[in-house]
């Protein structure tokens, strides 16, 4: 299955409560890192959510945001403590007793005074488990979204690795008539010099060359790393780590056939293959 790390999902619940909304955005990462914003309180639910999300997901920059819009009320209630407004006036008179100028106290005043007015605390846990059912619901909907713009890509690894694999074997069905060719240049340049051509001296000579010019392992490791990327395809675990190694790899065999090249068709197949891996590495670097 391939996962892509950047993705959006968005919900809403609502409740006599009010509205809750919850957004997760993802972005690549090395790891799975969670930040989260939250209404304070909700704050107690944030480890339950890290716990939640490890389930889901295993790479990612996960930015979490969740909203409370509390339900309108015909009516705002308010506690007033009579005990508290009669000692701080009581207070407030003693003092006015003492002083000069005596200033008057109104009832406003008092009810600044703390612990006079007092608003009850807000119930907040049927919005909390709502929370939770939300957040779960928003996580499991991320996931399905990561997973289709992931699959969105299949085809072009598919399609790269088709190529590849042609130009592999285009190379290796070249190699015996290239290598044959080099044999006749080298036997020219004999010639054209003047040399007297020694049977085992153009032996020894093409022995060196063979072996300069020998690039089947690099052809069976390509084939072999090509499969193996098609392989890693069709897991159902997190695969973006993987094809990250599996594209340096690549990418080295296209080196090293560069390298030995021998004719400039090679050369040019050895740029093709780095062109195409690179195409599917920049895509390899957003895959969970």
């Amino acid at each position: 299955m391939i996962r892509s790390m950047t993705a959006f999902a968005r919900k809403d619940v609502q409740g006599d409560w009010g509205t809750l909304t919850c957004e997760i955005r993802t972005v690549n990462h090395r790891y799975l890192e969670p930040s989260f914003r939250l209404p304070e309180a909700f704050r107690e639910l944030e480890n339950r959510f890290r716990e939640e999300l490890r389930k889901q997901l295993k790479r990612g920059k996960v930015d979490v945001s969740m909203r409370l819009q509390s339900a309108e009320k015909g009516s705002q209630s308010f506690e007033i403590s009579e005990d508290m407004a009669q000692a701080v006036n009581e207070a407030a008179n003693h003092i006015n007793r003492i002083l000069d100028n005596p200033a008057h106290i109104n009832a406003l005043d008092i009810l600044r005074w703390p612990g006079v007015l007092s608003v009850p605390e807000q119930d907040y846990s049927p919005a909390k488990e709502a929370a939770v059912g939300l957040f779960e619901q928003t996580v499991a909907e991320l996931a399905l979204v990561r997973e289709r713009e992931g699959e969105r890509l299949r085809p072009l690894f598919e399609n790269r690795l088709k190529t590849m694999g042609d130009l592999v074997a285009d190379v290796r069905r070249r190699m015996p008539e290239l290598l044959e060719a080099q044999e006749k240049a080298l036997r020219d340049r004999f010639e054209k010099a003047k040399v007297e051509l020694d049977a085992e001296r153009v032996a020894q000579e093409m022995v060196m060359l063979a072996q300069k010019s020998d690039v089947a392992e690099e052809l069976d490791r390509l084939d072999a790393h090509i499969g193996e990327v098609s392989d890693t395809l069709k897991s159902e675990d997190a695969i973006g780590r993987r094809l990250d190694f599996l594209m340096q790899e690549l990418n080295r065999e296209a080196n090293t056939l560069s390298s030995k090249s021998i004719d400039a068709g090679v050369t040019r197949t050895a740029v093709d293959l780095k062109v195409l891996i690179e195409q599917m590495r920049e895509q390899v670097q957003n895959l969970e």
